[in-house]
Protein backbone atom coordinates (compact mmCIF):
# COMPACT_ATOMS: atom_id res chain seq x y z
CA UNK A 1 0.00 0.00 0.00
CA UNK A 2 1.58 3.33 -0.87
CA UNK A 3 0.86 5.96 2.26
CA UNK A 4 1.57 9.08 1.44
CA UNK A 5 1.67 12.18 4.11
CA UNK A 6 -0.34 15.24 3.23
CA UNK A 7 1.77 18.13 3.03
CA UNK A 8 0.92 20.54 6.41
CA UNK A 9 0.86 23.57 3.68
CA UNK A 10 1.07 22.37 0.59
CA UNK A 11 -0.43 23.17 -2.66
CA UNK A 12 -1.77 19.31 -2.34
CA UNK A 13 -4.59 18.53 0.52
CA UNK A 14 -4.56 14.81 -0.39
CA UNK A 15 -7.77 12.11 0.50
CA UNK A 16 -8.19 9.19 -0.75
CA UNK A 17 -10.27 5.97 1.12
CA UNK A 18 -7.44 3.37 0.67
CA UNK A 19 -4.44 5.57 -0.90
CA UNK A 20 -4.07 9.15 -0.57
CA UNK A 21 -2.71 11.37 -3.16
CA UNK A 22 -4.21 13.74 -5.06
CA UNK A 23 -1.98 15.98 -7.40
CA UNK A 24 -2.72 19.03 -8.93
CA UNK A 25 -4.64 21.36 -6.69
CA UNK A 26 -2.90 24.86 -6.59
CA UNK A 27 -2.51 27.12 -3.54
CA UNK A 28 -3.05 30.67 -5.26
CA UNK A 29 -1.36 33.29 -3.35
CA UNK A 30 -4.05 36.38 -2.99
CA UNK A 31 -2.01 39.08 -1.27
CA UNK A 32 -5.36 41.61 -0.87
CA UNK A 33 -7.76 38.84 -0.88
CA UNK A 34 -9.69 41.40 -3.16
CA UNK A 35 -10.77 37.97 -5.24
CA UNK A 36 -13.04 36.59 -2.59
CA UNK A 37 -13.74 39.53 -1.08
CA UNK A 38 -15.11 41.42 -3.89
CA UNK A 39 -17.40 37.73 -4.39
CA UNK A 40 -18.89 38.43 -1.56
CA UNK A 41 -19.25 41.64 -1.46
CA UNK A 42 -21.23 41.32 -5.16
CA UNK A 43 -23.00 37.97 -3.73
CA UNK A 44 -26.43 38.44 -0.89
CA UNK A 45 -25.75 39.30 2.72
CA UNK A 46 -24.01 36.90 4.33
CA UNK A 47 -25.49 34.57 6.62
CA UNK A 48 -23.55 32.56 8.90
CA UNK A 49 -23.72 28.55 9.11
CA UNK A 50 -25.82 26.89 11.30
CA UNK A 51 -23.46 26.11 14.46
CA UNK A 52 -23.04 22.05 15.58
CA UNK A 53 -22.00 21.91 18.65
CA UNK A 54 -18.55 19.73 19.14
CA UNK A 55 -19.36 16.37 20.33
CA UNK A 56 -17.86 15.24 23.82
CA UNK A 57 -15.93 12.61 24.09
CA UNK A 58 -12.89 10.55 23.02
CA UNK A 59 -11.71 10.02 19.54
CA UNK A 60 -9.36 11.07 17.14
CA UNK A 61 -9.23 13.73 14.27
CA UNK A 62 -6.11 15.33 11.68
CA UNK A 63 -7.01 18.46 9.90
CA UNK A 64 -5.81 18.52 6.20
CA UNK A 65 -4.01 22.07 6.81
CA UNK A 66 -3.34 24.38 9.01
CA UNK A 67 -3.10 28.15 9.57
CA UNK A 68 0.21 29.90 9.20
CA UNK A 69 1.74 29.49 13.08
CA UNK A 70 -1.15 28.33 14.40
CA UNK A 71 -3.15 25.06 15.06
CA UNK A 72 -6.41 26.62 13.78
CA UNK A 73 -7.24 24.51 10.64
CA UNK A 74 -7.70 25.60 7.15
CA UNK A 75 -11.68 26.00 6.53
CA UNK A 76 -13.94 26.93 4.02
CA UNK A 77 -16.39 30.42 4.93
CA UNK A 78 -19.01 29.58 7.09
CA UNK A 79 -21.07 32.19 5.65
CA UNK A 80 -20.84 31.14 1.93
CA UNK A 81 -22.35 27.89 0.59
CA UNK A 82 -20.01 25.69 -0.92
CA UNK A 83 -21.04 24.72 -4.47
CA UNK A 84 -20.86 22.06 -5.76
CA UNK A 85 -21.42 20.26 -9.60
CA UNK A 86 -22.04 16.57 -10.52
CA UNK A 87 -20.11 15.10 -13.90
CA UNK A 88 -22.30 12.01 -14.23
CA UNK A 89 -20.21 10.50 -16.94
CA UNK A 90 -19.59 6.86 -15.63
CA UNK A 91 -21.67 7.32 -12.51
CA UNK A 92 -24.04 4.41 -11.33
CA UNK A 93 -27.88 4.85 -12.40
CA UNK A 94 -28.54 6.13 -8.22
CA UNK A 95 -25.49 9.29 -8.30
CA UNK A 96 -28.31 11.82 -6.96
CA UNK A 97 -29.58 9.92 -4.41
CA UNK A 98 -25.92 8.83 -3.47
CA UNK A 99 -24.66 12.54 -3.85
CA UNK A 100 -27.65 14.19 -1.95
CA UNK A 101 -26.70 11.61 1.13
CA UNK A 102 -23.54 12.21 1.79
CA UNK A 103 -24.04 16.12 0.95
CA UNK A 104 -26.37 16.27 3.89
CA UNK A 105 -24.46 14.01 6.05
CA UNK A 106 -21.13 16.44 5.77
CA UNK A 107 -23.93 18.96 5.95
CA UNK A 108 -25.29 18.22 8.92
CA UNK A 109 -22.21 17.27 10.94
CA UNK A 110 -20.14 20.58 9.98
CA UNK A 111 -22.74 23.84 9.56
CA UNK A 112 -21.54 23.90 6.55
CA UNK A 113 -24.54 24.63 3.38
CA UNK A 114 -23.87 23.22 -0.25
CA UNK A 115 -25.74 24.60 -3.42
CA UNK A 116 -25.97 21.86 -6.06
CA UNK A 117 -24.60 23.94 -9.40
CA UNK A 118 -25.98 21.47 -11.15
CA UNK A 119 -24.48 18.45 -13.78
CA UNK A 120 -21.39 19.45 -15.75
CA UNK A 121 -18.95 17.75 -18.65
CA UNK A 122 -16.41 19.25 -16.73
CA UNK A 123 -13.20 16.86 -16.15
CA UNK A 124 -10.94 18.97 -14.78
CA UNK A 125 -9.72 17.10 -11.30
CA UNK A 126 -6.90 18.84 -10.70
CA UNK A 127 -6.62 22.29 -11.46
CA UNK A 128 -9.63 24.36 -9.77
CA UNK A 129 -8.65 27.09 -9.32
CA UNK A 130 -8.04 29.82 -12.40
CA UNK A 131 -6.35 33.04 -12.74
CA UNK A 132 -6.43 35.90 -10.22
CA UNK A 133 -7.96 33.55 -7.90
CA UNK A 134 -11.54 32.35 -9.54
CA UNK A 135 -12.34 29.17 -8.20
CA UNK A 136 -14.20 26.22 -10.10
CA UNK A 137 -16.93 24.94 -7.91
CA UNK A 138 -16.54 21.28 -6.07
CA UNK A 139 -16.30 19.14 -8.43
CA UNK A 140 -17.64 15.14 -8.34
CA UNK A 141 -17.22 12.99 -11.00
CA UNK A 142 -16.40 9.55 -11.93
CA UNK A 143 -13.48 7.92 -13.38
CA UNK A 144 -11.26 5.00 -14.18
CA UNK A 145 -7.04 4.40 -13.10
CA UNK A 146 -6.59 5.38 -17.15
CA UNK A 147 -7.83 8.65 -16.65
CA UNK A 148 -7.00 9.27 -13.12
CA UNK A 149 -3.64 7.24 -12.27
CA UNK A 150 -4.25 8.30 -8.30
CA UNK A 151 -7.13 5.20 -8.89
CA UNK A 152 -5.44 2.36 -9.67
CA UNK A 153 -5.04 -0.61 -7.18
CA UNK A 154 -7.67 -0.45 -4.48
CA UNK A 155 -8.06 2.74 -4.35
CA UNK A 156 -12.19 3.65 -4.64
CA UNK A 157 -12.03 7.59 -4.55
CA UNK A 158 -9.64 10.13 -4.45
CA UNK A 159 -10.54 13.78 -2.66
CA UNK A 160 -9.11 17.40 -1.53
CA UNK A 161 -9.62 20.78 -1.26
CA UNK A 162 -7.31 24.24 -2.27
CA UNK A 163 -7.18 26.95 -0.72
CA UNK A 164 -5.94 30.71 -1.17
CA UNK A 165 -3.12 32.02 0.81
CA UNK A 166 -4.46 35.48 1.79
CA UNK A 167 -3.24 37.74 4.77
CA UNK A 168 -3.55 36.28 8.27
CA UNK A 169 -6.09 33.90 7.07
CA UNK A 170 -6.16 30.75 4.80
CA UNK A 171 -9.58 29.35 3.34
CA UNK A 172 -10.78 26.80 1.22
CA UNK A 173 -12.04 27.72 -2.18
CA UNK A 174 -12.63 24.53 -4.22
CA UNK A 175 -11.80 21.03 -4.45
CA UNK A 176 -12.89 17.93 -5.78
CA UNK A 177 -13.65 13.65 -5.52
CA UNK A 178 -13.50 11.30 -8.17
CA UNK A 179 -14.83 8.32 -7.20
CA UNK A 180 -13.82 5.00 -8.90
CA UNK A 181 -15.90 3.82 -11.42
CA UNK A 182 -15.38 -0.23 -11.58
CA UNK A 183 -15.49 0.33 -7.65
CA UNK A 184 -18.96 1.67 -7.54
CA UNK A 185 -20.27 -0.92 -10.38
CA UNK A 186 -18.94 -3.35 -8.35
CA UNK A 187 -20.72 -2.27 -5.09
CA UNK A 188 -23.60 -1.68 -7.21
CA UNK A 189 -26.72 -1.92 -4.26
CA UNK A 190 -29.37 -3.57 -6.15
CA UNK A 191 -31.82 -2.74 -3.74
CA UNK A 192 -29.62 -3.98 -1.20
CA UNK A 193 -28.91 -1.20 1.69
CA UNK A 194 -25.41 -2.31 2.94
CA UNK A 195 -24.01 -1.71 -0.71
CA UNK A 196 -25.52 1.87 -1.04
CA UNK A 197 -24.08 2.65 2.79
CA UNK A 198 -21.02 1.31 1.54
CA UNK A 199 -20.83 3.65 -1.47
CA UNK A 200 -22.09 6.42 1.11
CA UNK A 201 -19.10 5.96 3.14
CA UNK A 202 -16.58 6.26 0.48
CA UNK A 203 -18.25 9.43 -0.86
CA UNK A 204 -18.42 10.80 2.73
CA UNK A 205 -14.90 10.09 3.32
CA UNK A 206 -13.75 11.92 -0.02
CA UNK A 207 -16.08 14.36 1.21
CA UNK A 208 -14.43 14.54 4.38
CA UNK A 209 -11.12 16.05 3.37
CA UNK A 210 -13.05 18.37 0.97
CA UNK A 211 -13.99 20.07 4.00
CA UNK A 212 -10.67 20.01 5.85
CA UNK A 213 -10.29 16.56 7.33
CA UNK A 214 -6.76 14.45 7.16
CA UNK A 215 -6.28 10.58 7.79
CA UNK A 216 -6.00 9.30 11.29
CA UNK A 217 -4.54 6.07 12.83
CA UNK A 218 -7.47 5.34 14.65
CA UNK A 219 -9.74 2.14 12.91
CA UNK A 220 -12.75 3.48 14.99
CA UNK A 221 -12.95 6.54 12.42
CA UNK A 222 -14.16 6.62 9.11
CA UNK A 223 -11.86 9.23 8.25
CA UNK A 224 -8.80 6.18 9.01
CA UNK A 225 -7.19 6.28 5.32
CA UNK A 226 -7.10 1.72 5.15
CA UNK A 227 -11.08 1.62 6.61
CA UNK A 228 -12.65 -0.38 4.34
CA UNK A 229 -15.98 -1.53 6.77
CA UNK A 230 -17.01 1.61 8.85
CA UNK A 231 -19.90 3.04 7.38
CA UNK A 232 -20.30 6.22 9.45
CA UNK A 233 -18.46 9.25 11.04
CA UNK A 234 -16.86 8.34 14.19
CA UNK A 235 -16.69 9.94 17.47
CA UNK A 236 -13.13 11.87 16.16
CA UNK A 237 -14.57 12.69 12.99
CA UNK A 238 -17.35 14.42 14.34
CA UNK A 239 -15.73 16.57 16.43
CA UNK A 240 -13.25 17.72 13.55
CA UNK A 241 -15.83 18.51 11.54
CA UNK A 242 -17.74 20.28 13.52
CA UNK A 243 -14.59 22.30 14.42
CA UNK A 244 -13.98 23.11 10.63
CA UNK A 245 -17.62 24.39 10.47
CA UNK A 246 -16.90 26.70 13.64
CA UNK A 247 -14.46 28.83 11.99
CA UNK A 248 -15.17 32.34 11.39
CA UNK A 249 -16.84 34.07 8.58
CA UNK A 250 -14.16 35.59 6.17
Amino acid sequence: MDHREPRRHGPVLPGVLVVLVLLGLVVLRDPGGSGDRLRALLGTEQRRAAAVAVPEGGGAYRFAATQPDSDEPVSWNPCRDIEYVVNPAGAPAHWPTLVERSVATVSAATGFRFAFGGETDDRNFTDRIGALGRSAPVLIGFADEEEVADLAGDVAGVGGAAYLETPGHWRYSTGMVVLDTDVFTDLSPGGDPRALALQAAILDHELGHVVGLGHVDSRAELMHADNIGRTSFGPGDRQGLALLGAAPCG
